[in-house]
């Protein structure tokens, strides 16, 4: 069987029945292990499917829940503005940070100052936003285009992250679980934040007051790897003292925040 047609199988059989694991695909088509990962590598590189811990899944499975960035944009607008306002207090001139590509990190990028920074995204809204602040170095992932939310994933994307260390990183998630930390709708973005955060001293967490107690489809990051929650002004007391009883430091935006 020729490579093309294997590989054209192979994404048959994931969209087929959602997902898949290498050891089954290896028995399947009597090759090794290690030439179905190359396969799925491809495979994903081309944005056919969405590689998995030990497999495959399909990538309507791993999309499809994510809310489009355009409807993403005006959910609990004050409420991502206030974070937002926040965690821009926390960037000092030099800086090297990451902003990934959530809607609240597009509001940072707003209303960042025009300091000298570096700001490492996989967000095309965010590097536009940035673009005309000239004391800002915007440096942009790269990678395969994920329509819905207008920003870079894939394995080129986490690739280019590995040649940089930064001392902060602003993420945000779809939940935050007291015991299992954020979660995310879709896995390309889930393994990106991962990525990121892999690569920061001091991991920023933006959640707002509905997230919490929210257990998300695909897991990014533990409790233990983060270090700072941002959150708004309508988090109830008793969050608060779950999330400080996490060794967490709780930033809350206070209720006369712009």
């Amino acid at each position: 069987m020729l490579v093309a047609e294997r590989q054209q199988k192979v994404v048959d059989i994931v969209n087929e029945r959602k997902s898949i694991r290498v050891s089954e695909l290896s028995d399947m088509f009597s090759v090794t292990e290690e030439t179905i990962r190359r396969d799925l590598e491809k495979l994903e590189h081309d944005g056919k499917l969405s590689r998995s811990h030990g497999g495959a899944v399909s990538v309507s499975t791993t999309s499809s829940p994510e809310v489009p960035y355009s409807e993403r944009e005006i959910l609990n607008v004050k409420e991502k503005r206030e974070i937002a306002s926040e965690a821009v207090n926390q960037v000092v001139a030099g800086d090297k940070i990451i902003l990934d590509a959530s809607s609240t990190a597009w509001y940072m990028a707003k209303i960042i100052p025009d300091i000298p920074l570096t700001v490492l995204t996989n967000s095309i809204k965010v590097a536009i936003e940035l673009s005309s602040k000239t004391q800002i170095t915007v440096i942009s992932t790269g990678g395969i285009l994920l329509q819905r939310s207008l920003s870079y994933a894939g394995p080129l994307a986490e690739d280019s992250l590995s040649a940089y260390h930064v001392n902060k990183a602003f993420i945000s998630s779809k939940g935050f679980h007291f015991e299992h930390g954020i979660s995310e709708s879709n896995e390309q973005q889930a393994r990106i934040k991962k990525k990121m955060i892999s690569i920061t001293d001091a991991v920023y967490a933006m959640v707002d007051h509905s997230k919490f107690g929210v257990q998300a489809f695909t897991h990014v990051a533990g409790v233990h790897q983060i270090d700072h929650i941002i959150t708004d002004s309508h988090i109830e007391e008793k969050t608060v003292d779950r999330l400080t009883d996490l060794s967490l430091n709780v930033i809350k935006v206070e209720e006369t925040a712009v």
